[in-house]
């Protein structure tokens, strides 16, 4: 995953608080430079795992170096100088005196595993957003000939996302997210969707033998509540087997409490005469915009939940997967209406991890190793 800042920008001191994460970055790097062999430990991140350009570069650099002699280690600062050297080819913006503090704001060495599990829980956040923003963007894309399969590959690849971040997090029983504060509204412009619905209705009333034929078309699919409140009097009138018309229509409306609005009488009987077209066409579009709106909801809700810093990973797979089963509805309804096979599943690319198996055999740090590498790290390299 890209980060935010240039890494040929110095990208640690900054006039903004930084967040927490930043200091755990810091309190993990130091304690790999204190003691190298706790690098064996780290079994869930990688370089794109860090929130900063040079905390991503510090890290692939540690990790790609062979691993010191501790002893060694302990009495000059050798290695610590290639760290340096093979971190500011990724970072420019990395000096001496960063590794200095980063030493130490180190707490404990020993509590790196710790650390490394909270990097990988705000990594996954950042993930989770990112995923869902890009498919809050593909949702709007107008530019796509054939955009439902385009969005539902984004959101397949959203939920590759939501699954890796489960194997790395196993859920808890309950771990439900907290209830985001609803995003602003957007208010779409819905004129021609209500041009579209109403020759939807005003063909299924002059053919209603076709409507048995497009069962998949749910009230919730429309847009205008009026609309919505029509298309249930239609099947409803259908299902009973009674005649199908304007008037009856009207009558059943009335029934329903859809004029106590204001909407005109002579207004409905309008609106149902002017037939065009097939209904399933009218359907069908009808059915694709309610799935991009599904998602773009979707998607907004998952942001929601990522950007709030009380939920846990565990919370955040809980949430993101009820939201995406909202998507899974209406798609298998597309799926019935169009015939159109669905996208592959995407998987998620897995992320890199260090791990001992690449690592040489540790060696054990004999006790000096913490104040003579605090000590070293005070000279030019």
């Amino acid at each position: 995953m890209p980060h935010n800042l240039d890494p040929d920008e110095d990208d640690l001191d900054t006039s903004a608080a930084p967040p927490p994460v930043f200091h755990v970055e810091q309190a993990l790097l130091g304690a790999l430079l204190l003691d190298p062999r706790r690098l064996g430990d780290m079994t869930g991140i990688c370089a794109d795992s860090f929130s900063t350009a040079a905390h991503a570069g510090l890290f692939a650099a540690i990790n790609a170096l062979p691993p010191p002699d501790l002893d060694e280690h302990a009495r000059n600062i050798t290695w610590l100088n290639k760290v340096l050297a093979a971190g500011r080819e990724q970072a420019r913006g990395l000096t001496a005196s960063y590794l200095h503090t980063l030493i130490q704001v180190c707490p404990w060495p020993r509590h790196a595993a710790a650390y490394a599990r909270m990097v990988e829980a705000e990594h996954a956040r950042r993930r989770l957003r990112a995923a869902a923003e890009h498919l809050l963007q593909t949702a709007h894309d107008d530019t796509l000939p054939h955009p439902v399969p385009t969005v539902l590959a984004e959101a397949d690849a959203l939920a590759a996302v939501v699954d890796d971040i489960a194997t790395r997090f196993p859920s808890r029983a309950g771990a439900l997210p907290r209830t985001p504060a609803s995003p602003p509204a957007i208010v779409p412009d819905h004129t021609d969707a209500a041009e579209e619905e109403q020759l939807l209705l005003a063909t299924a009333t002059a053919r209603p033998a076709d409507i048995e034929s497009v069962r998949w078309l749910l009230p919730e699919d429309f847009t205008q509540p009026l609309h919505a409140g029509l298309w249930q009097c239609l099947t409803t009138l259908v299902r009973r087997h009674e005649p199908v018309d304007p008037v009856t229509v009207l009558w059943e409306a009335q029934q329903r409490g859809l004029l106590h609005d204001g909407s005109e009488p002579s207004n409905v009987l309008r609106l149902l005469a002017e037939p065009a077209g097939s209904i399933e066409h009218w359907s069908q579009r009808a059915l694709t915009r309610s799935l991009l709106t599904t998602v773009h909801h979707a998607a907004r809700r998952i942001q929601a939940y990522s950007d709030d810093p009380m939920n846990t990973p565990f919370q955040l797979v809980a949430g993101a997967r009820r939201t995406l089963a909202d998507i899974g509805a209406v798609r298998t309804r597309w799926q019935h209406a169009t015939g159109r096979p669905l996208p592959q599943r995407a998987r998620a690319a897995p992320t890199t991890r260090a791990g001992p198996s690449t690592r040489r055999a540790p060696v054990v740090s004999p006790p000096s190793a913490r104040p003579a590498a605090r000590a070293a790290t005070g000279r030019t390299p």
